[in-house]
């Protein structure tokens, strides 16, 4: 049971989750701003600014760097790691958003004059821009140092 109780304890993991729900809690308020409507899908909902998985894995690099070391193997795994869920958040994701948005364009236009079909529109924000990446990006890195530094203080 102590072993469940040490992942709540698991400061590298409460970091890169923490980055997670900052970058999701400001795409709320950007919507918020945006639209001027709250919309709670914001929350749970992949792609849109700032990407939260570009700061879920930026801060994860980034606070391994700066407590186990730059040149060590945690690191550099953290880091290629990270490299990967950014490409694909840009890359991947980005062209299936790209994709699914003109499928959904020929279905509306193929289906204009009421024809009884029943279709699921396919989700177009799947991926990032490649700003939204960067933003997220240095999103977590912001939020590691600063927890980094907050927890540095907390033991001297």
């Amino acid at each position: 049971m102590q072993e469940f109780a040490d992942i709540f304890h698991n400061q590298t993991l409460l970091v890169a989750v923490l980055a997670c729900l900052t970058a999701q809690g400001l795409k709320l308020a950007i919507e918020l701003i945006r639209k001027r409507r709250v919309n709670l899908n914001y929350l749970v909902t992949t792609g849109g600014m700032p990407s939260a998985h570009s700061a879920l894995v930026g801060s994860l690099a980034t606070y391994i760097g700066l407590n186990m070391g730059w040149s060590s193997p945690e690191f550099a795994i953290a880091c290629l790691f990270a490299v990967i869920v950014m490409y694909d958040a840009a890359g991947v994701r980005q062209a299936a958003g790209k994709q699914a948005k003109i499928l959904n364009q020929i279905v509306d236009e193929l289906f204009q004059e009421k024809h009884h079909f029943n279709e699921e529109r396919l989700k177009e924000l799947l991926g990032h821009t490649p700003f939204q990446v960067v933003v997220g990006l240095l999103l977590g890195i912001g939020i590691a140092m600063l927890f980094s530094t907050y927890s540095s203080l907390q033991i001297s």
